[in-house]
């Protein structure tokens, strides 16, 4: 009996630190960040403008790394460098313009700036947080053009950066790549299917980078975030529905917990999204079959900007 009554309460109080969780068991394990794994290392961060890439800069920039800070728009990225408070920033952290798209040279002169910087002790850590905007598509309305264009961002200008990056670390015997993917790259992602094959070639060919190159100092951890609140969600950096989403900052903290303690895989989310990761891990028939039952209803739901996450899409209530 009383071995009955301690696994009745053990079992109660883990689903009820699921029900609350905002990320997988195991990450939420580590608790930690281990500032020595960051701490003067030479960080390069794409993206980094704005939203969790703006995030990942403050709180890495906190922790004491040297930092990288890549996107497009210069002026916001020296914005950014204004605002950075740490052991070397603002002045010792560097802009580098760039964009993913603009093909194989100019990604190469990127690569060899970054890793001239900081007296040529090249780059430690690659945060690949870049990527295009979500347009809220169906599966057979994206354009060839817009297929291309997410393609060239959040694929192929991602792997090219590491193609080109990744010889200085092995020569150095260490680097590591942090690859901001996303629950669209775990589950099916009704009315983001461009997006969400992005993401799902990112993880394939990141965790084969991994298993091809982790006995030579090589590191991978793969970030998959569900709904994130960020500034780019609105003009004003407010809510603009009745979603549960993580917070950037939370996201930015988890990730780095992620990557210092070097997990593999990582996921990020409230629920109902968590459970339906885990699902689809781990019992994929019943996991694609509650993504079928919702499907419709969630690109329904995300037209009329109501709560594309509801668990309430399963029963087919209307969200708002």
């Amino acid at each position: 009996m009383v071995i009955l009554i301690v696994s009745v309460i053990v079992t109660v109080s883990l689903l009820a630190k699921f029900i609350i969780a905002d990320g997988d068991f195991t990450l939420l394990s580590k608790r930690h960040v281990k500032q020595e794994a960051i701490e003067d290392k030479v960080v390069w961060i794409t993206g980094a403008s704005r939203g969790i890439g703006k995030v990942l800069a403050k709180q890495l920039a906190s922790l004491g790394a040297k930092l990288i800070i890549s996107a497009r728009n210069e002026l916001e990225l020296h914005r950014v460098r204004k605002e950075l408070t740490g052991k070397h920033a603002p002045d010792d952290v560097m802009v580098l313009p760039m964009d993913l798209g603009s093909g194989e040279a100019s990604l190469q002169e990127a690569v060899q700036k970054a890793e001239s910087y900081f007296g040529g002790a090249g780059v430690d850590y690659m945060f690949h947080n870049a990527a295009a905007e979500r347009p809220k598509a169906t599966a057979l309305e994206m354009s060839e053009e817009g297929l291309k264009a997410m393609f060239d961002i959040n694929v192929v200008g991602t792997i090219s950066l590491t193609r080109l990056l990744a010889p200085s670390m092995l020569r150095r015997g260490f680097g590591h790549f942090v690859v901001m993917s996303s629950a669209a790259g775990k589950t099916p992602a009704p009315g983001q299917a461009v997006y969400s094959a992005t993401k799902h070639a990112l993880n394939g060919y990141f965790h084969t980078l991994r298993s091809e190159l982790c006995r030579k100092g090589i590191k991978v951890t793969i970030v998959c975030p569900g709904p994130i609140e960020t500034s780019n969600d609105s003009g004003t950096g407010k809510k603009v529905s009745s979603e549960k989403r993580v917070s950037s900052e939370r996201c930015a903290e988890l990730t780095i917990i992620a990557a210092t303690n070097s997990l593999k895989e990582v996921w990020i989310s409230y629920q109902p999204v968590l459970a339906v990761m885990y699902l689809v891990q781990y019992m994929p028939s019943l996991g694609y079959w509650i993504m079928d039952k919702v499907g419709e209803r969630r690109i329904e739901a995300a037209a009329k900007k109501g709560n594309a996450y509801s668990i309430g899409l399963l029963f087919g209530k209307k969200t708002t």
